[in-house]
């Protein structure tokens, strides 16, 4: 039975009294492992395993080897811990069109993704995170993740100030002292203190009070934490709710989810604890602006962004599928942004620092389509538009690791490489040997030695999608 820090044991004592010693047993017992399909690539149901309170979430038998599957590196599924999966049930009772929504702290791209799959193509997301290094995996999993109506922007949370009443809906999925991960993440023990846990109460006051000006007037914000500590929990949304005008957002949810229910000033608060729900612990709460303090945000009539010209447009046009989106102009590159959404984009550009916006197409030389990875991975690609050539599980790494190996080409020039059926990226046939178009940066660095030879690839993935 693992260890626990004194402090926290007496503390979840008193919170939990006769049914503490069942959740204790449960920090000892399995983790379960999930994943949330992207169900604009696929269609196929996993099993009959499903998170309850996610469409598209499934429970997997054991855990695969995720790099090790060219389906994970498609964007064709995230894997995700279920309980944060429920942020999904905020969304079936808001307004579903022309959201403007903000995670706020995105790494490395769970929520993002999910809500990404929630959102209507007509609304916009824009997912942050102040760390640097953060934002570009977060940056990496929602290009993967393939939707263009993303941008992904390295700002700290006193920053969208500047985009006074801008978001309809704003997520904050709190940095904490991580108490629901001890049984998922060991060394989550080693790094917990009381005086840390007090930090990080704090520290979310002042993310909270910080992003509240971009919230809309009647808005929604969406809080959670992955910790027990009410001082992170129902203190924080009591505190919101001590100097700003808010009601809370209920939800009717079924006894059997095992999700306990509490409140902080009667505003409905949602705890998840392992003996209770086929997850890790977890917090969340949302709560509604009302006043008529909140400053409403006018779209500018026309944008300052420099679009494609039709020359330039009509070559792109056939390698797009046919939606709604603009070609604006990015250093050499053209990025495919959505047509209605060029007014925000323009804001956001003037106000934050962008990692990343939309989908990154290609570049034009001498009248010549380069096409760029996002495309390949995108929603929006025109894959009818290339030759496609399916590669095996062991081409397919290969292919992710930058080595070299034999493939039959369909044509020359550049080819849609797929597996599966799913295009994992692009590779220029040029006679006697090809090009590799995998982002360098990206390359899977992991050792695949060890399941070559008799012992296939296959026996090391076993992932229910493969």
């Amino acid at each position: 039975m693992i260890q626990l820090p004194e402090s926290f044991e007496n503390r979840m004592m008193k919170m939990l009294g006769s049914e503490y010693p069942a959740f204790r047993l449960s920090l000892s017992s399995e983790v379960s492992h999930s994943v949330r399909i992207n169900r604009k690539k696929t269609k196929k149901i996993i099993s009959n395993d499903s998170v309850i309170y996610c469409n598209s979430g499934f429970y997997l038998k054991q855990r695969p080897v995720y790099t090790l599957d060219p389906l994970f590196h498609s964007g064709v599924y995230y894997p995700q811990e279920s309980s944060s999966m429920f942020l999904e049930q905020y969304f079936r009772h808001t307004a579903k069109k022309n959201l403007r929504v903000l995670d706020l702290c995105a790494a490395p791209g769970g929520k993002s993704t999910h809500l990404s799959s929630i959102l209507p193509d007509d609304s916009l997301l824009v997912s942050n995170e102040v760390i640097h290094s953060r934002a570009r995996i977060l940056s990496e999993n929602t290009k993967k993740w393939g939707n263009p109506n993303v941008v992904v922007t390295c700002n700290d949370p006193s920053d969208f100030s500047r985009l006074a009443g801008f978001f309809d809906v704003i997520v904050v999925d709190a940095p904490c002292s991580g108490e629901g991960l001890f049984r998922r993440d060991p060394a989550a023990i080693n790094e917990w203190s009381d005086s840390n846990a007090d930090h990080c109460a704090q520290r979310q006051k002042r993310i909270l009070a910080d992003v509240w000006p971009s919230l809309a007037e009647n808005g929604l914000l969406i809080y959670s934490t992955c910790t027990y500590n009410p001082a992170e929990n129902e203190e924080n949304i009591g505190w919101l709710a001590q100097f700003a005008p808010i009601e809370g957002v209920n939800l009717e949810i079924p006894d059997d989810w095992g999700i306990r229910k509490t409140e902080a000033n009667g505003l409905p608060c949602f705890r998840f604890y392992p003996q209770n729900v086929r997850g890790e612990g977890y917090f969340t709460s949302a709560v509604r602006k009302k006043g008529s303090e909140a400053v409403k945000w006018n779209a500018k009539s026309k944008t300052s962004l420099p679009l494609a010209g039709k020359a330039e447009q009509n070559l792109l046009s056939g390698f797009i599928q046919n939606k709604p989106l603009s070609l604006i102009r990015f250093e050499d590159n053209f990025l495919a942004w959505p047509t209605e959404l060029l007014s925000e984009l323009d804001q956001i550009k003037a106000s934050l620092r962008i990692i990343h916006a939309g989908i990154k197409t290609g570049e034009i030389i001498r009248d010549t389509f380069m096409p760029a990875h996002e495309l390949a991975v995108s929603t929006i690609c025109n894959q009818t538009a290339f030759p496609q050539t399916e590669l095996t599980l062991s081409q397919a790494l290969s292919f992710l690791k930058r080595d070299e190996f034999k493939v039959d080409f369909r044509e020359k020039g550049w080819n849609l490489m797929t597996y599966l059926g799913h295009p994992v990226g692009w590779a220029k046939n040029i006679g006697n040997r090809f090009n590799n178009g995998y982002p360098k940066e990206w390359r899977i660095r992991m050792s695949t030695s060890e399941y070559t030879g008799e012992r296939l690839f296959e026996e090391a993935v076993k992932f229910p999608l493969a």
